[in-house]
């Protein structure tokens, strides 16, 4: 992607672009760093837009790192996805992939460096007697009785666990810094901890893992990364961020971090756990459902890399949280759709209408234009006959005076057909609609009127000969609640209506080459995506990406 995309400026790049004519820093380094235990979602699609393309402003560079230090969450799965996902929002991190694990030797011997400095110290207590001596904001922390330990006792102790002599939570690595900060993370905090379990890259090699925010200023700083751009959260590990940089004394130039306000969507969980409980639970059927807000979600929902761009520039990079409605985001959805999509027909709930005046054996072809927002995308041919299908609401026996679609005695307008006119309705048994009888007006070939007439009705239909079936799934906000990560039942939370699987939907010929992870614009309908598992029992499998408009806010009044 070309800078000239990236032409806006945030505080962000006033910091930087401060840097840069200061002399400061030289040149432009960021990356993304996410954990390969589990997929990334739109809140992450945020940090790696602003990562990748702040890089690009400057003509610099964004590196893509895993920080794998948690070897029991961690899989090569969720590796691949990742980087399938930031390929699909268009960026590229130019063959400079590195992990956490690269570092493990040097970051071991940083360690040793800071027991031999006096600020470091093997601990014995356990995970849950140092929360309790931690104290408060307001109340200073006690000191582990291990924190005097001598220098060599540490090293000693340290290469012991290195070489797998002790089990997981006998000792512990911690930094010796100050347990009366007001700063709680700056309170002698754990550096490195017994983990025996295979690593993904590393296999067995290693039993003890370092921390995140030991590995990650580290690894910023080996990397060469000149701004280390990361979500509000992580503005109270900043002091701990710096502090092991400068007590290292580390020769080169450090990285500077800089917070920015996460992305924050209602009707929407956006913890990487909670979004795993779903999965694990199987409150979802995985974590690329279409209701979920991974991007790997989204991508199969039919969501697009451009409609995805769109939304973060237009929620900005602010340095203060807040709660964007995810309606913003469908609004983005349409509206790069709608430029994009080419429109079809579709009968989601088809009941047969026999033309009765027109010819048994007659067959003809209209034209129906593609798409009017874009010439180029121009037109198509659709089969017509004496039988069509026509969505089931669109039709009422006994309809009010503002109805406008099809009813007894009443004339609608046949998308790029005819003019219909309703004469009598066939029943079965009992008295469902079996099908409806029609007469159409020869001299109205393309809907238009013949004599001037007007007809307030359009409707979308298909022919029946010519239609063949398939399933549709229509897809809703998973969560009923507003916010339903403020407690954690929020399995309960789930919207009822979030899935709907409708079969036996009839779809105009043109869709049977259809590829999956194509969208299209269902007339009066909404935006579907062809499903990445795109055949079943049913046929053609289509997802719902975003209806036409946004009837949520309606619906929940």
């Amino acid at each position: 992607m070309s800078t000239q995309n990236y032409s806006s400026t945030n505080f962000i790049h006033q910091i930087i672009e401060k840097d840069l004519k200061s002399g400061v820093k030289k040149s432009v380094v960021t990356r993304f760093p996410p954990e390969p235990n589990g997929y990334l979602h739109i809140g992450h699609a945020k940090a790696i837009y602003i990562n990748f393309s702040t890089a690009l402003k400057y003509n610099g560079v964004c590196n893509l790192r895993f920080d794998d230090t948690n070897p029991e969450k961690e899989e090569e799965e969720y590796v691949k996805g990742i980087q399938e996902d930031i390929r699909w929002l268009g960026f590229d991190w130019g063959g400079r992939a590195f992990f956490a694990s690269d570092y493990f030797e040097k970051l071991y011997d940083f360690a040793l460096v800071l027991i031999k400095k006096n600020l470091a110290y093997v601990c014995e207590m356990t995970q849950e007697e140092i929360r309790e001596s931690r104290g408060t904001p307001t109340r200073p922390g006690t000191k582990s009785p291990f924190r005097n330990r001598p220098v060599d006792e540490n090293l000693s102790l340290f290469k012991k666990m290195k070489e797998g002599c002790f089990d997981e939570g006998d000792y512990l690595l911690r930094a010796k810094i100050d347990m009366s900060s007001p700063n709680m993370h700056m309170r002698d905090p754990v550096v490195y901890r017994i983990k025996k379990r295979a690593h993904h890259r590393t296999g067995n090699k290693w039993c003890i893992y370092p921390m995140y925010d030991y590995t990650h200023c580290l690894s910023d700083y080996l990397e060469g990364v000149s701004h280390s751009l990361c979500s509000l959260e992580f503005e109270v590990h900043r002091p701990l961020y710096d502090w092991f940089l400068s007590v290292l004394d580390l020769p080169k130039t450090k990285p500077q971090q800089i917070e920015f306000a996460r992305l924050n969507l209602n009707y929407t969980i956006m913890s990487k756990r909670k979004l795993l409980t779903l999965v694990e639970n199987k409150l979802v059927e995985g974590w690329d459902d279409p209701r979920m807000p991974t991007i790997s979600g989204l991508r199969r929902r039919g969501y697009t890399p451009d409609s995805i761009r769109l939304f973060i520039k237009k929620t900005g990079v602010a340095k203060r949280n807040s709660v964007i409605d995810v309606s913003l985001l469908e609004h983005c959805l349409r509206e790069d759709l709608n430029k994009k999509a080419n429109r079809v027909m579709v009968v989601l709930n088809p009941i047969k209408v026999i033309i009765t005046n027109y010819p048994k054996d007659k067959e003809e072809v209209l034209s129906a234009v593609n798409n009017p927002e874009d010439d180029s995308a121009g037109v198509r041919l659709i089969p017509f006959s004496r039988e069509i299908y026509i969505e089931s609401n669109d039709f009422l026996e006994d309809a009010p005076k503002k109805f406008f679609r099809l009813s007894v005695g009443k004339e609608v307008r046949l998308r790029y057909g005819y003019f219909i006119t309703c004469n009598e309705v066939i029943k079965n048994s009992s008295g469902e609609i079996k099908e409806i009888h029609c007469t159409y007006d020869p001299l109205s070939k393309g809907g238009k009127s013949p004599d001037g007439r007007k007809v307030k009705g359009t409707i979308h239909w298909v022919c029946a000969k010519k239609s063949f079936p398939a399933k549709v799934n229509l897809y809703d906000r998973l969560f009923y609640n507003e916010n339903p990560g403020e407690k954690e039942g929020f399995g309960s939370q789930i919207n009822p209506s979030s899935l709907k699987k409708l079969s036996g939907c009839m779809l105009e010929p043109s869709l049977k080459k259809a590829n999956p992870g194509a969208v299209f614009q269902f007339e009066r309908l909404g935006y579907f995506c062809v499903d990445k598992d795109h055949y079943s029992a049913e046929g053609l499998v289509f997802n719902r990406a975003v209806s036409l408009r946004d009837t949520w806010s309606k619906i929940n009044k």
